[in-house]
């Protein structure tokens, strides 16, 4: 039988994610992908989500296109005890101001993990390292959206520094979820041959190169890997992932990290739990991806 669809927010979803945390044996939830920016910022990312803009592909509705007070009481709501503000520039000179508003924001929301981000500019170094001063705890780096070669002469400083203090990354580098100039493994494995401390997490397992991005972490003790999308049917209809690689994703156990993309969800937040649950990968596995692992990693 079908899974009974699930509205989402409000109290019966929260009794769904809070009845999941139970049979697993979690209290709560650290969700290290989810987005929050200033609202013009938003507001231009729906509008490109509504279109099914090239970076796209294909229909993607918006379940939590709310306001941000109840998008933060939406997650709270699920037992959600810290989450990130994922945000990105997709052009110079965006970085900066971006970084601030985050750092606001972190300073309104005490369950924020401080984020900040950077792009591929002479102020890159500077931007970074004013963030750090802010307090940032974790970046976002964009591969498809800004457009940039994370190997660019001109973020050699950048992940230097974020090598130098541990601080994660969360990149998407994978193509999906269609390919852009600099996605895929290959520009990854050069960096880390680079800069081999990084902390690297690798967004939506790598998808839709799965197998590759697999090895990396396989290889790079600093690579971790975040399930945002994975083994939903929205994602599995284009990019499935390979179930016989699922026993090296149990191996990673202490490296896989829960991700969401909340609100961008194109189906509840349960969901996104019911899928990772589908995986048989068993509960000690969900207790570690879906709290344990970040929570040693962000010390929360």
């Amino acid at each position: 039988m079908p899974e009974k669809p699930i509205p989402p927010g409000g109290e019966t979803e929260q009794a769904e994610v809070a009845a999941f945390r139970r049979a697993v044996g979690l209290e709560a939830l650290i969700d290290v992908h989810t987005h929050f920016m200033p609202e013009r910022v938003l507001a231009k990312v729906w509008a490109y989500f509504d279109a099914a803009g090239p970076l796209i592909g294909r229909p993607w509705p918006i379940t939590y296109r709310e306001e941000e007070k109840h998008r933060v009481e939406t997650l709270r709501g699920f037992g959600v005890r810290a989450f990130t503000s994922m945000l990105y520039p997709h052009k110079p000179g965006m970085a900066r101001w971006l970084n601030d508003w985050a750092a606001d924001f972190a300073a309104r929301v005490p369950e924020c993990l401080h984020t900040a981000t950077f792009f591929a500019e002479p102020e890159a170094v500077d931007d970074v390292r004013r963030a750090l001063d802010q307090g940032a705890r974790v970046f976002k780096c964009h591969l498809q959206v800004g457009g940039y070669d994370p190997n660019d002469p001109l973020l050699d400083g950048v992940w230097g520094l974020l090598a130098d203090h541990g601080t994660p990354v969360v990149t998407h580098c994978g193509s999906g979820p269609v390919p852009g100039p600099f996605t895929g493994p290959g520009p990854i494995a050069e960096l880390l041959g680079r800069h081999p401390r990084l902390r690297l997490i690798v967004a939506h397992l790598g998808m839709p190169e799965y197998e590759e991005f697999l090895g990396l972490a396989e290889r790079h003790e600093g690579v971790m890997l975040d399930t945002t999308m994975a083994f939903t049917p929205f994602a599995e209809a284009a990019a499935p992932f390979p179930r016989a690689a699922l026993p090296r994703l149990a191996d990673l156990r202490d490296r896989v990290l829960l991700g969401t993309d909340f609100p961008n969800l194109p189906y509840p937040y349960i969901d996104a739990l019911r899928a990772l649950e589908r995986t048989g990968l068993g509960d000690a596995w969900l207790r570690a991806v879906c709290h344990d692992n970040a929570a040693r990693l962000f010390t929360v």
